[in-house]
């Protein structure tokens, strides 16, 4: 049978998904699960679309065990971590990204002031 790389991508994340889940010990319903692979899609779905062109396999059953045994060696700690780094990168970003809107304005305005006219005795 033959996968679109996109099909096969999916596919490995929903079984991945299952042994995180339980990994962490939560309850998902169906409509959950469903959303986390949306997600998942959708933030990837410039990626799944290369996939598919590049014609990307089905996992080997062996890549997938060693996916599930990556997971189940992830400390809780680091599951935490990531959580708590997630809204502070986001935080991060925007004071940089105000902070980058701040240096363009100074530039702007060191350029239009060394664009002043002067011929009337300006500064």
């Amino acid at each position: 049978m033959e996968h679109s790389g996109k099909a096969a991508l999916l596919s490995a994340f929903d079984r991945l998904f299952e042994r995180a889940i339980q990994k962490l010990n939560v309850q998902c319903t169906p409509q959950e699960k469903e959303e986390a692979k949306q997600y998942f899609a959708d933030r990837y779905g410039e990626a799944l679309k290369f996939l598919d062109e590049a014609g990307f396999p089905a996992f080997s059953e062996s890549a997938m065990r060693y996916m599930e045994a990556a997971i189940d060696e992830v400390p809780l700690a680091h599951v935490a971590g990531h959580l708590a780094a997630g809204p502070l990168a986001l935080q991060v970003r925007e004071f940089m990204r105000a902070l980058a809107l701040r240096a363009a304005e100074q530039r702007l305005v060191e350029h239009l002031v060394t664009q002043a006219d002067d011929t009337y005795g300006g500064n």
